[in-house]
């Protein structure tokens, strides 16, 4: 058993405990509170003056799919040879051995959903892994995939710009998603028709298997979310447009312009992963970025993670936050908005994302506030296991 002790404890969802103490036993959190007796034997860690927090969730990630060095040959997570590749799985792209996940440890993450990049309209299923393992079976976390879409300039972009061929426009890329999505409806005609026939002891007519087909039907039976990346305030406006129009179970990524269209996007109870918040403006549709998003959309109600959309900087997930909270984010919801928020999106919000007993015992020690930029991830455990430990100690500054 191990015991952390004395420290100041978020647990997220039942508040902040001084000096209190989180009991760890086989992987798990036996126990957390102030007045809790250490039982004989235990090994026991004083964190004392520090803070211990859940290990933290980046909601919308590309670990481990596009690797590092980031060059060409790691680059794994765009299939651009067709715009609609919804039978692609993220996991046959994820490299357990990719060094950035060693460094997002250091931030004080252990778990990301990672997957593929936004440059087809439909690019494949992406996933939650734990920063744990030497296999992808080992690693990831079954049953948390998600199916990537896209809208706005990437798509256009790679397939109308890049290689001339469709789409070339926003009006495009809705009719491609639409298509894709009806050919999936009649598939499942099919498929229902044919099962019906075999049942009534009839010769079953069913359609030649289809991946693609496959794989969309499990998005309109809601089986797994549809993940839409959308900046700008009118494509997200279509992700919901067309998510309604076919029912899909559906999270908005990046919400880069959800400011500007904040009480439709609380009234229609939107699930969004924000950021990255450090980003520059690198094409049209990110002019109007605002690092006050996540707050403006939080306190109106929009249930909100804070994501970093990258491999190696995912590290800076708490830093993130921070700003959010620099720029009007309460900090409480900033803080939930990289724990708790992001496992509820996932759907794993009964392993991790709080400090409770009988979840996973994903802990970190941090040597100041999680927020504070001089502050540092020094012990990192997942399910009880010690995954990173700071060698030099922080420095203490006077300001």
């Amino acid at each position: 058993m191990l015991a952390i002790i004395n420290g100041k404890v978020l647990t997220i969802t039942n508040g902040t405990i001084d000096e209190g103490v989180v009991l760890i036993e086989n992987g798990k959190i036996k126990a957390v509170g102030k007045d809790i007796s250490v039982p004989e034997g235990a090994q026991v860690i004083d964190a004392k003056g520090k803070y211990v927090t859940p290990g933290l969730i980046d909601a919308h990630s590309h670990l481990a799919v596009f690797g590092e060095p980031s060059v060409w040959a790691n680059a794994d997570g765009n299939e651009t040879s067709d715009p609609v590749t919804p039978h692609l799985r993220g996991i046959d792209s994820l490299n357990p051995e990719d060094p950035a996940i060693a460094d997002v440890l250091t931030g004080g993450v252990t778990t990301v959903y990672t997957g593929p990049g936004s440059a087809n309209i439909i690019g494949g299923t992406g996933f939650a892994m734990k920063l744990k393992g030497k296999t992808v079976d080992e690693m990831v976390i079954p049953g948390t995939e998600g199916m990537k879409m896209a809208l706005g300039e990437n798509p256009k972009r790679v397939y109308g710009d890049m290689q001339k061929r469709a789409p070339k426009t926003r009006m495009a890329n809705a009719a491609v998603l639409r298509e894709a999505l009806v050919k999936a409806q009649n598939y499942m005609r099919k498929v229902e028709k044919a099962k019906k026939k075999e049942e009534a002891g009839e010769n079953a007519d069913y359609p030649d298997r289809d991946l693609k087909m496959e794989a969309l039907a499990r998005v309109l039976r809601r089986e797994i979310k549809a993940r839409i990346h959308a900046h700008r305030a009118d494509d997200i406006m279509t992700a919901i447009r067309i998510a309604e129009e076919f029912d899909l179970d559906y999270v908005i990524e990046h919400c880069t312009e959800g400011y500007k269209i904040v009480d439709v996007l609380a009234e229609k109870k939107v699930r969004a992963t924000v950021g990255p918040l450090l980003m520059s403006r690198s094409k049209m549709e990110l002019v109007d970025v605002s690092l006050a998003n996540p707050g403006i959309l939080a306190k109106a109600g929009v249930t909100v993670a804070i994501q970093c959309d990258t491999s190696k900087n995912t590290r800076w997930l708490a830093n993130h936050a921070g700003i959010a909270v620099r720029e009007g984010m309460p900090a409480d919801l900033a803080m939930k908005a990289i724990t708790i928020i992001p496992a509820q999106i996932i759907g794993i919000d009964d392993r991790v994302g709080s400090l409770e007993a009988g979840k996973d015992a994903d802990v970190v020690i941090w040597s100041g506030h999680p927020f504070q930029t001089l502050s540092a991830a020094e012990k990192v455990f997942i399910e009880g296991e010690l995954v990173y430990e700071r060698k030099e100690p922080v420095p203490v500054v006077e300001l």
